[in-house]
């Protein structure tokens, strides 16, 4: 009974640590996007993780991203695993798990992979996007809450954290938002304001509408692309007859487009 209980709760312990990884571009975790195909604690304590992203191409640097994510997760867990991490079904795979079954770090097996780019850069620029979805969710929570421009982007931390929300998008954001601004600004006093833009200016209350439909715009591009990423993964991998056996961007799109019949005479 009580190594059932150990293996439940380490088990546990797995999904909650793989939930707090994110995807990069979408700024929602991998778990909720179904990209953990198995997540299991095997008898003697070692984790084993199979990992599929929703087409054969996508981009290195994503997903080493992920998969540096996903290590990072698994070296926090409380036991401190062996652990296996098999990435499936993309144009890298052979090269990522051979040279992750060799114990070859991330950085040296995405060094060639990486499509030249600053993946320091790219981390950034995804911690900015993500910084500024989870920021407009709370500001258009706190308008539908009646609170006015000047009374919103005067808040200071200890009314940010008082601040309460029916479930639902700014209930989710606020303590995602919350991390978002102390990793950003570490050295941030609590009685500064809440609400700064990326490079940590203030935002005038008379600037606020004019700012917000900026930010609608990167939640908005976030929304299409995780729709269109939970599709392709959806339709890739779903029971279809397929020439190849691996459905297209055309089925994707024909699945989802409703089909008209001309009338007949």
């Amino acid at each position: 009974m009580a190594t059932a209980t150990v293996s439940g709760d380490r088990q546990k312990e797995l999904w909650r640590r793989l939930g707090e990884v994110n995807d990069p571009e979408l700024d929602e975790p991998i778990t909720e996007m179904g990209f953990v195909e198995r997540g299991e604690v095997k008898g003697d304590g070692s984790v084993e993780i199979d990992f599929r992203l929703p087409t054969y191409w996508c981009s290195p640097n994503f997903a080493f991203l992920m998969l540096d994510g996903v290590r990072k997760a698994l070296d926090q867990l409380s036991w401190s695993p062996a652990y296996r991490v098999k990435l499936h079904d993309h144009m890298f795979a052979e090269e990522v798990n051979r040279g992750m079954e060799a114990g070859k770090a991330f950085g040296d097996i995405f060094a060639v992979l990486a499509e030249d780019q600053d993946l320091g850069a790219l981390r950034e620029t995804f911690a900015m996007k993500a910084f500024k979805r989870r920021q407009e969710a709370l500001l258009r929570g706190l308008k539908a809450h009646g609170l006015t421009d000047r009374e919103i982007l005067g808040m200071d931390l200890p009314a940010y954290d008082v601040a309460r929300f029916e479930p639902g998008e700014a209930a989710k954001q606020k303590p995602r938002y919350r991390a978002a601004l102390l990793e950003r600004f570490p050295g941030r006093r609590a009685d500064e304001p809440v609400f700064v833009t990326w490079e940590g200016r203030p935002v005038p209350p008379a600037a606020l509408s004019a700012y917000l439909a900026e930010l609608r715009g990167v939640r908005i591009n976030m929304e299409f692309n995780g729709a269109l990423c939970r599709g392709l993964k959806q339709t890739r991998y779903k029971e279809l007859d397929v020439v190849d056996g691996e459905p297209t961007l055309v089925d994707f799109i024909m699945d989802r487009v409703p089909v008209r019949v001309a009338p007949t005479a």
